[in-house]
């Protein structure tokens, strides 16, 4: 499986906890899609990167996805070949809701392809090509776009290799060789991506992630951040689940406290405390934590 579908496995657990309120987390992610059959991003705009999280959201909820709208705007990018690495990845992502069947024939060669003159020479991938290292956001970015076409990336074991340049003294991951601490992100892009590669972790991971449990519900995105946010809190739930790693019954209650704290009555979720602005990500990943929480 996926990693796409596995965080839709998850999202689609969100209703054991939303209950009545699903009516209204369906109507925001129908309204996230234009007529046109495109994501709108925060202000409004069509953007393939909230395409994805506007399609998975839509499945999550078990609402129509608008399949032929949808793919017209995906042909508007044709191969793909004039986006950045994040975006490219999402045309491909996008193209596995709508079915790679509709895709042109040399299409899902040409989206892999351009894909991988983002790998770095360490055997990871990221969208700066300036950089010598990958990161494990863009290892993650990778994978879902070779998975989501059919594919694993080549040479699989440098990319897991990749990742050990990242590691930091504290146990964790950052995105930067060499960082005195690690990033609550990058340590669950790399725990979820090691794992579902089928190589093991330490198991002391999991300590560092949960020490990064907010007193008032959430997790931190590093280690003495001010407050809590939404990715974090969805990832590390994630990660933590990857490595059979059940939450102690006093922060699982705090992160129900805290998701609730970022529901918002037009059927969506704020990224953090400060977010006044609602759009398809973030909401899905509200969906994600919940669908943990329900478990």
């Amino acid at each position: 499986m996926s990693v796409r579908l596995q965080l839709l496995q998850v999202a689609r657990l969100a209703p054991r906890l939303l209950g009545d309120s699903m009516d209204l987390v369906r109507g925001f992610f129908e309204s996230q899609i234009s007529a046109d059959g495109a994501g709108l991003d925060r202000d409004g705009r069509p953007d393939l990167y909230y395409t994805i999280f506007a399609l998975a959201g839509l499945q999550a909820v078990d609402a129509a996805v608008p399949r032929d709208q949808v793919e017209s705007f995906l042909l508007t990018h044709g191969d793909g070949g004039t986006l950045d690495f994040v975006h490219l990845s999402a045309l491909a992502r996008c193209w596995a809701v709508v079915g790679k069947e509709r895709m042109q024939p040399d299409h899902v060669g040409k989206i892999l392809a351009r894909i991988e003159t983002f790998r770095r020479p360490d055997g990871g991938y990221d969208g700066n090509i300036k950089l010598s290292h990958g990161t494990a956001y863009g290892a993650f970015v990778a994978l879902g776009a070779y998975e989501d076409l059919g594919q694993t990336p080549p040479h699989p074991l440098k990319l897991i290799q990749s990742l050990k340049r990242l590691e930091s003294p504290d146990g964790a991951w950052s995105n930067v060789p060499g960082a005195p601490i690690g990033a609550t992100n990058a340590t669950a892009g790399a725990v979820t991506i090691i794992r579902h590669l089928g190589f093991p972790v330490n198991a002391t991971v999991g300590n560092w992630l949960l020490a990064q449990a907010h007193e008032q519900g959430g997790f931190l995105a590093v280690p003495g951040a001010p407050m809590p946010d939404l990715l974090s809190t969805a990832t590390t739930l994630h990660a933590l689940a990857a490595m059979d790693r059940r939450l102690p019954s006093g922060i699982h209650e705090r992160c129900l406290d805290f998701l609730d704290s970022l529901w918002d009555a037009r059927g969506g979720f704020h990224g953090h405390w400060a977010d006044d602005h609602l759009d398809a990500e973030y909401t899905f990943y509200g969906l994600l934590a919940l669908g943990h929480l329900s478990l």
